[in-house]
């Protein structure tokens, strides 16, 4: 009788293991960035927990990405920078979360007073690293547009942060700079920054809240369908099985005179009946 033999990742299928490598890899990271784009904790994790979400619900799509984490990491910052947010309770950035460095503050704050395009521009590129033709290809935008972006982001965080050192540098060296800058903020303990005294959910959670939310979403979607089949079979019910024109108003012909001939004491007079269209007679 040989030893038991350790069940294959409590039971997981080959699917639900490379989701959850993935999600403890970069889950923590996306958090960081998250929480780096919006200045909100508890939405820095919500755009994580959606974007994981989204990617477990495709995954047959995403394991066959040629970058699966690039994937996340976009419906992460389409999620977190949607400007609804806004409008939520506690949706103004910096709710109240000290952070560690003065510094690291007034970067993150002059990153949060960048417009949303610019802001993720700049994290893509300078943050991470991530090529010119790779960020635009990310933001679904050309490659000159993002690069318009990028010069306009440094140029409005050389007029807020004179600090940087930004001022009269060449692009390059502008980015060095901010590179070297922005990895300090985005390294360091998973929570750094976005802590909310809550616990990060591990991948099972993560896969379990997208399920749950898939089932939701065709239910309300069978819903919406029935509720459409109903309300046109009403409509058929009660609608008449024929057409009913409308009446006709009548048609008078312009009254006639008295013509000479052997007909001359015959005359025919047309009365004009009240709102009559009048019609020449043709002779």
């Amino acid at each position: 009788m040989t030893a038991h033999a350790s069940p294959p990742a409590a039971g997981r299928s080959p699917a639900a293991t490379a989701f959850d490598a993935l999600h403890t890899r970069h889950a923590a990271a996306l958090t960081r960035q998250a929480y780096l784009l919006t200045g909100q904790p508890r939405l820095a994790r919500r755009a994580v927990r959606r974007g994981f979400q989204l990617a477990w619900q495709r995954w047959p799509e995403v394991a066959v990405a040629p970058d699966p984490a690039g994937w996340v990491r976009a419906a992460v910052y389409d999620h977190a920078l949607r400007p609804w947010h806004r409008l939520l309770p506690g949706g103004r950035p910096a709710d109240g979360v000290a952070l560690p460095d003065d510094a690291d503050r007034a970067l993150r704050e002059a990153l949060i007073a960048l417009p949303a395009p610019y802001r993720r521009v700049l994290l893509l590129h300078d943050g991470l690293g991530l090529g010119l033709h790779a960020t635009a290809a990310e933001v679904e935008a050309s490659t000159r547009a993002t690069a318009g972006r990028l010069t306009h982001a440094r140029d409005l965080l050389t007029a807020r942060l004179p600090e940087l050192g930004l001022a009269g540098q060449p692009p390059a060296r502008q980015g060095a700079l901010l590179r070297d800058r922005l990895a300090a903020v985005l390294t360091g303990p998973a929570d750094d920054g976005p802590a909310t005294g809550e616990p990060p959910p591990t991948g099972a959670q993560v896969r379990a809240g997208g399920e749950r939310s898939a089932r939701r979403t065709t239910r309300a979607a069978f819903g919406l369908t029935g509720l459409f089949a109903l309300v046109t079979l009403s409509v058929a019910v009660a609608t008449p099985d024929h057409y009913a024109g409308l009446p006709v108003p009548p048609v008078a012909k312009a009254a006639t005179t008295r013509h000479p001939g052997p007909d001359t004491n015959r005359s025919v007079h047309r009365t004009h009946p009240n709102h009559a269209r009048l019609l020449p007679e043709v002779r």
